[in-house]
């Protein structure tokens, strides 16, 4: 498993990494579709998650545009798609308890299920485990981030 500053990233899964988009997320394929989510330094920038709003099943999401609204104690902002795609399936779970997504971010704590628009862009735009903590490292760094 890739890790920083106690930032796990588990390697059955590929990362969508873009400071710019403020974009700090997982993907697991599935059968063409992606389960998305934060990665644990997301869920960490962000502190404790305490509103979950998510778009609704059916809509088409574009790259870097919102398939969620999160909300901490000191942070609102959209959960980026890392690819054109359409949304599938929400987690319900989170609407009662989106501090899943702090104790379980890559389990339980998943935010939705896309399927891409084009599944060969789709791979190109996610990197592995170990590219995506070098990625994270200046990030982690810079904003003094620790998980754990």
């Amino acid at each position: 498993m890739a890790e920083v500053n106690g930032c796990q990233l588990p390697e059955d899964r590929l990362y969508y990494i873009n400071p710019d988009k403020n974009a700090f997320i997982w993907a697991k394929e599935e059968n063409g579709v992606y389960t998305i989510g934060l990665t644990s330094v997301a869920a960490a920038m962000a502190g404790r998650l305490v509103a979950y709003t998510p778009k609704k099943v059916g809509k088409a999401v574009k790259k870097d545009k919102s398939v969620a609204t999160i909300e901490s104690g000191k942070w609102v902002g959209p959960v980026p798609a890392p690819f054109d795609g359409e949304i599938v399936e929400v987690n319900d779970g989170l609407k009662g308890n989106p501090a899943l997504v702090n104790d379980d971010p890559y389990g339980q704590g998943w935010i939705a299920k896309v399927k891409p628009a084009n599944p060969d862009e789709a791979k190109s735009v996610l990197v592995d485990a170990n590219k995506a903590a070098e990625l994270l490292q200046p990030i982690v760094q810079e904003k003094g981030v620790k998980c754990g």
